[in-house]
């Protein structure tokens, strides 16, 4: 019998988990340090989820409120909230390799979706890594054309990004 996929919210003492997720999944940029997505945590708590199948992890989701024209940096020590903020973005989603096609992504981006409305902005906004701008199409996101400093910033994110947006409905 399969053991079905759960999402909760994540803590802090999920980083383990996460850091090992984050290592068997991204193979064209350097992961994230513990440091880094611990600061996004504390920063937006409510919109940071972990999968779990049994009690072994399998998934998480990372999302900040931020702003849509100016996406945070990738690796930074700390995460403080704008003011402001006009999307919520998602940082960073993976799924274990070998736990895909257990739903985790879908149930992920579906407590992102709630969070979304719970928080009534009108986008979401990601930067699509390692090639992965049609996973994002198939959940609503369209790529948008970065201005110069934009495009700047995306460059701390590898080769083959794509900066995409969704509205909100």
């Amino acid at each position: 019998m399969n053991t079905p996929t759960v999402v909760r919210r994540m803590r802090a003492a999920d980083i383990h988990a996460i850091l090992e997720i984050q290592a068997d999944c991204y193979t064209e940029l350097i992961p994230e340090s513990a440091e880094s997505l611990l600061a996004k945590l504390a920063a937006s708590p409510a919109t940071c989820f972990i999968a779990s199948s049994g009690q072994r992890q399998i998934g998480y989701l990372i999302s900040i409120p931020w702003l849509r024209s100016s996406p945070p940096l990738l690796n930074a020590s700390t995460c403080r909230l704008p003011g402001h903020p006009d999307c919520l973005y998602l940082h960073d989603l993976a799924v274990q390799p070998a736990a895909r096609g257990a739903n985790a992504g879908q149930l992920l981006i579906a407590a992102f979706m709630e969070q979304l409305a719970a928080l009534r902005f009108d986008c979401a906004a990601l930067v699509a890594v390692q090639s992965s701008a049609a996973y994002w199409q198939r959940h609503g996101f369209a790529a948008v054309e970065p201005s110069p400093a934009l495009a700047a910033k995306l460059a701390s994110y590898g080769s083959n990004v794509r900066y995409m947006m969704r509205s909100a409905t």
